[in-house]
């Protein structure tokens, strides 16, 4: 029953992307491995209700079907991280596939009394292919999560360099089912059959909860937004600057230039106080300095030892601990005057107020009522 349900939860999520509008190449590489998952789950469901006497001629062609999900999930990861992946990089990753269904061959070809024979055998005659495609499939699972868990981190420190709110682009809902999956694969080397394919259920499922939940995966709408502040603004090089230099070469920076262009970046945040607008981007303050968006990355890297994400955050926190000093603001809640600091969400602000100040906001606010004037 459990496959049945897994089944349809495939086909559900894979008929939503298929009519999806607009479909990215990270859509079209989710839809390709939802179909290889229900078409792997339908012969499975086959093969352990005993169905296969009645199709004997299906028996076979599931064995090498492992040797997908590693390059799907890699490729998925990849596509969703970066720009769009060429086709002819993507082959190289099925090749293990194409060489595990090769190895097959000399099975799929018997006739199908002699299938339903060695399979009631437990695969006596091919016991030698038997085990090197389970280490394929072993070796595949290993080297994919550690590739796709690989990608990850460099995303997370691409877009802290870049972003000043990542809550909706930080792709921990990928980094949970890049685990969901290793575990699946951890299984492989101490569980049945019917407990694998029960896991790959419940990984169908956490793909639908995650893709629906997660903005963007089976909806048209844009995971990241400009705010309003800056709608009007066009996000790109000034009109008087070159392609990739502005005021300043975006490297090898003398120490004049990065003292003077920190000044011009802590005054413009103490006048304007950019850190406010939520969704604000180290592009958006470049264009302010007209500047490159590298050589503004580099200056806040090397003077305030941080990445753009921590620079504008202990902003925020510090606009924070100034207003809540203010009687005019008692009236207002935590939370709310978080919003009005740039936070967009509750739990990324209290993560950055405790990884700045070692407290959380409630306590900090209960010390420093208790602390003489």
């Amino acid at each position: 029953m459990i496959y049945i349900i897994g089944i349809a939860i495939t086909i559900f999520l894979s008929f939503i992307l298929l009519t999806k509008k607009g479909k990215s190449g990270a859509d079209k590489i989710l839809f390709a491995w939802l179909c290889v998952i229900f078409v792997h789950l339908l012969l499975f469901s086959i093969i352990s209700s005993k169905e296969y006497l009645k199709f004997p001629y299906l028996l076979g062609f599931e064995i090498p079907f492992p040797l997908l999900h590693g390059p799907f999930l890699f490729l998925y990861t990849l596509t969703l991280t970066s720009e769009q992946v060429a086709k002819t990089k993507m082959f190289p990753h099925f090749l293990p596939f194409a060489i595990g269904f090769i190895a097959t061959v000399p099975f799929l070809i018997l006739n199908p009394e002699e299938k339903i024979l060695i399979y009631q055998n437990e695969g006596e005659g091919f016991e030698t292919i038997s085990i090197i495609i389970f280490i394929g499939i072993v070796m595949s699972g290993i080297t994919y999560t550690f590739l796709s868990l690989r990608v990850l981190v460099n995303h997370k420190k691409l877009i802290k360099d870049n972003f000043s709110s990542i809550e909706k682009i930080n792709l921990q809902w990928l980094f949970r089912l890049v685990l969901g999956l290793s575990c699946i694969w951890i299984l492989v080397f101490f569980a049945d059959d019917e407990i694998i394919f029960s896991s790959v259920v419940l990984f169908v499922a956490f793909i639908g909860y995650y893709g629906i939940k997660q903005v963007g995966v089976f909806t048209n709408q844009q995971i990241l937004e400009l705010s309003p502040a800056f709608e009007s603004k066009k996000i790109a090089e000034p009109s008087n600057a070159a392609p990739e230099v502005s005021k300043y070469d975006k490297s090898a920076l003398s120490d004049f230039q990065l003292k003077t262009i920190h000044c011009e970046l802590v005054k413009l945040m103490k006048q304007n106080k950019l850190f406010l607008t939520p969704e604000l981007t180290l592009k958006m303050v470049a264009v302010e300095l007209e500047i490159h968006p590298n050589t503004l990355s580099q200056v806040i890297n090397t003077v305030e030892q941080k990445n753009f994400f921590d620079y504008i955050n202990t902003l925020r926190i510090e606009e924070f601990k100034e207003r809540i000093t203010n009687p005019d603001n008692q009236k207002y809640t935590l939370l709310s005057l978080a919003f009005e600091c740039g936070f967009n969400s509750k739990t990324s602000f209290n993560r950055n107020f405790k990884n700045l100040t070692g407290k959380s906001p409630s306590e900090y606010l209960k010390e420093s009522k208790t602390m003489p004037d």
